[in-house]
């Protein structure tokens, strides 16, 4: 494998588990499996705060260095030869 190849696998296990810490970090919107593990309904239903629209940010830009990973990670290991 290239340094290139090396590289974004590294760049794909960091990003992928940072998408698991930062998913985690989300407030649960009530309802389904969050409201088992304690979110209930104690959530007031006023308008996100800076915090969790950051959050939101982070975790779109994470999300978005981990698909661009993945497809670079695909086109690196199509391109070198069997």
């Amino acid at each position: 494998m290239t340094v290139l190849a090396y590289s974004l696998l590294v760049l794909l296990l960091i990003t992928s588990g940072l998408l698991i810490l930062l998913v985690l970090l989300h407030k649960g919107k009530g309802g389904g499996l969050s409201s088992m593990f304690g979110g209930g309904m104690s959530s007031v239903a006023t308008g996100s705060s800076v915090a969790e629209r950051n959050l939101n940010r982070i975790t779109v830009g994470v999300g978005i260095i981990w698909f661009a990973a993945i497809v670079g990670y695909g086109l690196v290991l199509g391109a070198m030869p069997n």
